[in-house]
């Protein structure tokens, strides 16, 4: 078994500055690029004990058990077997191995629209066409970004590979890394004949109609996802999504409270006294309200099913009418004595009564006695 801090020339109280510098040192010496060809397990072993000794709780582990603590946790990607030398490069030097010639299809950007739409649209759901400014995969070249009858060149800086190696100065000597090529973006082909209607970006700018179903009961801010009907990706890539978000204006009269709609209908005094029959203006048209003798300001009147229609689901919400009853602020004298009449019977005239019937006058009597 080896002695990591042995393998590194470094004590066991030695900081995480002192292994860093210890192990560039033999790195340096061991790198097969560097020392040739018979090195490659000394300097995997050294590698390892970097990777162990250089994280705090990779260290703490190996200090209490050894390699048996450490079950195999490694950050080259297999346990304790041999690095991956590739991603070790990538990660110290920001190269590392060319993985092939990049795309230049790519997905298009999600778009949002918000559409403003009537009580009425999310109490019984609606269909609108609405105008939107996207990309489409242009019709000439038909996302190949080249003139009609021509394709892409295989890039002769890189040969199609998308990348070139370099020759690089570092700790470890000289080091071979990879860069996307600059003749053709890491494309591995370049454009000789560009499409001359979307200028070699495989999509134009276009002004599409868009049809949108609103469901009854959507909520306000609610956003619906039409997938794949955004913009068309460049170079033929793929559409993104849509996204309806739902602006729902006030109403002059009714309010919505989820799946329920509120509205008030006032009524004079006499027609709550003797009760009534009112018109009311719903979203399903004119309706009767029944106002029942007695009926008293702040009482509510329910009609079933007037409301706003389920989200997914059949049926819909209520209407809920508050009843206010209104007192005539103007009177002329014909009025007054019926009021006076109508008072007098009722005992309302203003003379006090025999008996006191107030609270006031009832906790008077019961302290007395009486």
């Amino acid at each position: 078994m080896s002695d990591y801090y042995e393998l590194l020339g470094v004590s066991q109280n030695a900081t995480l500055e002192e292994i860093k510098k210890a192990y560039r040192k033999k790195a340096r010496k061991l790198h097969p690029d560097i020392a040739g060809e018979g090195h490659e397990e000394e300097f995997k072993k050294v590698s390892r004990a970097y990777e162990t000794l250089s994280d705090p709780d990779k260290r703490q582990m190996y200090d209490l058990g050894g390699e048996d603590a450490l079950n195999g946790a490694s950050g080259f990607g297999g346990g304790f077997g041999a690095p991956d030398l590739g991603t070790f490069f990538q990660s110290m030097f920001g190269g590392g191995a060319s993985r092939g010639p990049a795309s230049r299809a790519r997905r298009g950007q999600d778009s949002l629209v918000a559409v403003d739409v009537s009580l009425e649209d999310v109490a019984f759901g609606a269909h609108r066409s609405i105008e939107v400014d996207t990309y489409v995969t242009c019709a000439s070249c038909n996302g190949s970004c080249c003139s009609p009858g021509t394709e892409p060149v295989t890039c002769s800086s890189c040969n199609g590979s998308g990348s070139v190696q370099r020759m690089a100065r570092s700790f470890l000597g000289n080091v071979m890394t990879s860069t996307a090529c600059s003749t053709c973006q890491g494309f591995g082909t370049v454009i000789a004949s560009p499409c001359k209607e979307c200028s070699a970006q495989g999509r134009t700018h276009v002004r599409d109609t868009i049809e949108v179903d609103i469901p009854a009961g959507v909520a306000d801010g609610t956003r619906i996802r039409m997938s794949g009907r955004g913009e068309a990706g460049p170079a033929g890539g793929p559409h993104a999504d849509l996204y309806i978000e739902i602006h729902e204006e006030r109403h002059p009269f009714l309010e919505r409270h989820g799946d329920d709609l509120l509205t008030e209908l006032r009524i004079p005094m006499t027609a709550a006294a003797l009760g009534a029959t009112y018109p009311l203006d719903t979203l399903d048209g004119t309706q009767d309200v029944s106002i029942k003798p007695g009926t008293q300001s702040g009482d509510e009147v329910i009609l079933d099913g007037l409301g706003v229609g389920h989200l997914r689901r059949h049926g819909r919400g209520d209407l809920h009418v508050s009843i206010v009853v209104e007192t005539p602020r103007h009177i002329d004298s014909q009025q007054r004595e019926l009021l006076q009449q109508l008072a007098a019977l009722r005992g309302e005239d203003g003379v006090a009564p025999a008996k006191d019937e107030s609270v006031l006058g009832k906790l008077k009597d019961k302290l007395s006695g009486h």
